[in-house]
């Protein structure tokens, strides 16, 4: 298994309810992605910061992986 990356520890540093809020923002900031500063980028990216603690979106992350490589499969790739 390979040593946890910089990034992941870095936003495991931060205390629970700052993650969540920062993630919860982030999404709902992405929401708004048609006005100039706020963009759609910010919906995954407030989805991976929440993604260690929130079970719903670890298996919604997971039901998207499978599709995605089920999708491949089926492809021939």
């Amino acid at each position: 298994m390979k040593p946890p990356q910089p990034q992941y520890r870095r936003i495991r540093a931060a205390p629970y309810a700052v993650r969540l809020v920062i993630g919860a923002l982030l999404i709902l900031g992405g929401l708004f992605g048609f006005l100039p500063v706020l963009g759609f980028w910010m919906v995954p990216l407030g989805l991976f910061i929440m993604f260690f603690h929130v079970s719903w979106v670890r298996r919604q992350w997971l039901r998207v992986r499978l599709w995605l490589k089920n999708r491949r499969i089926a492809r021939g790739n």
